[in-house]
C-alpha cells in the first residue's frame, strides 16, 4: 500500500489522480487531516487515513498496513521541520519499507538567501539518517506559481520584480504529480534522487514575452531594487512575515539557483514536459 499525505492539496491531488489511473484503489491510502476535505478520494475506495504531522501517534496509527509513504513538503510553519522528522519517525516505527520526499531542485543548496529552503535539505538528512530506503524529488518551482509573483494585473502593470536576469526550469505541479506517481509504481526504492524540472529555463522577459503574445497586450518585465520591491509588498498589504520569504524567492532566482535542467521529468513523463508558452495560456486562461 501507498500513503500520500497531504492529499487533499494541489499536488497530493496530482499524484494520487496519476496512482489511481494505473493501480488499484485499495492499493492506496490519503493522510489528510479533515475527512471530510476527502470524501471524493474515499469515493473512489482510497482509504482514508486521518493525522498531522504535528501528532505523531496519529502519524504512526495512519501508517499500519503501508509499504510506501511520499511525504509531500509541508508548509512555512515554524516547527515544520519537526513535522517532517515526525512523518519519518512514524514511517519507521511502523515498519514502512520505503519513504518518498518532495524536496527542492535548488543549484547550491549552501547559498541560499531563502532559508525556509533549508528545511528540505534537513529533511532529506534525516531520511538518509534513518535506515529507510528512500526516494528524493527535487522539485523546482510550479509554473503554476507565476501568478503569485506576477500579480493579478499583470497584463496592465507588467512584470515587477528583483529577481535580474535569474531564469526557472519552470514545469507544471500537474506533471511533476504525474512523474512522482511512475516512480511510486515501482516497486523498487533505490535510495535515488530525481530532478524534476522543465526542459528549459526561462527569465521573467520570457515570461513576460509569453504573456504580451497571448493576451496581445505590451506585458514587459521591470527588474527592480529589493528595497523596491519590498516597499511594492508592503503597498498591497501582504503580510509582514511574508515578505523576507518572497523576496527571498525572487533573490535566490537572481542568483540561478532555480535554473537547473535535468532530463529526469520528461523520461519519467514518456514526453517533453509543457513549454512555457503552453503553460502560461493555461495558468492565465489566456
Amino acid at each position: 500500500m501507498i500513503l500520500i499525505t497531504g492529499a487533499t492539496g494541489h499536488l497530493g491531488r496530482a499524484v494520487l489522480q496519476t496512482l489511481a489511473n494505473n493501480t488499484a484503489p485499495n492499493n492506496l491510502a490519503a493522510l489528510v487531516r479533515d475527512a471530510n476535505k476527502a470524501a471524493d478520494l474515499q469515493a473512489q475506495g482510497i482509504s482514508i487515513r486521518v493525522g498531522d504531522y504535528s501528532d505523531p501517534a496519529s502519524l504512526e496509527r495512519a501508517m499500519q498496513g503501508v509499504t510506501k509513504v511520499l511525504l509531500i513538503s509541508g508548509g512555512g510553519d515554524d516547527d515544520a521541520l519537526q513535522q517532517h522528522y515526525n512523518v519519518v519517525d512514524a514511517a519507521r516505527q511502523a515498519g514502512v519499507q520505503c519513504i518518498a520526499y518532495t524536496s527542492r531542485a535548488l543549484k547550491d543548496p549552501g547559498t541560499l538567501t531563502n532559508q525556509l529552503m533549508e528545511r528540505h535539505f534537513q529533511t532529506e538528512d534525516y531520511i538518509k539518517a534513518s535506515g529507510l530506503a528512500y526516494i528524493l524529488f527535487r522539485n523546482i518551482l510550479y509554473m503554476e506559481a507565476l501568478p503569485q509573483f506576477t500579480g493579478p494585473h499583470v497584463l496592465t502593470s507588467g512584470i515587477v520584480l528583483p529577481a535580474g536576469e535569474g531564469k526557472v526550469a519552470f514545469a507544471l505541479r500537474s506533471e511533476m504529480g504525474e512523474a512522482i506517481s511512475h516512480v511510486l509504481l515501482d516497486t523498487s526504492c533505490t535510495n535515488k534522487t530525481y530532478y524534476l524540472t522543465g526542459g528549459e529555463a526561462y527569465s521573467f522577459h520570457d515570461v513576460a514575452a509569453a504573456l504580451a503574445t497571448l493576451s496581445g497586450k505590451p506585458v514587459a518585465y521591470t527588474p527592480v531594487e529589493t528595497a523596491d520591491f519590498e516597499r511594492q509588498l508592503q503597498g498591497r498589504g501582504v503580510p509582514t512575515v511574508m515578505i523576507p520569504r518572497i523576496v527571498g524567492f525572487m533573490t535566490d532566482i537572481k542568483n540561478g539557483q532555480e535554473e537547473i535542467i535535468s532530463a529526469d521529468l520528461e523520461q519519467l513523463l514518456g514526453r517533453k514536459p509543457t513549454p512555457l508558452a503552453e503553460g502560461v495560456r493555461k495558468i492565465f486562461n489566456l
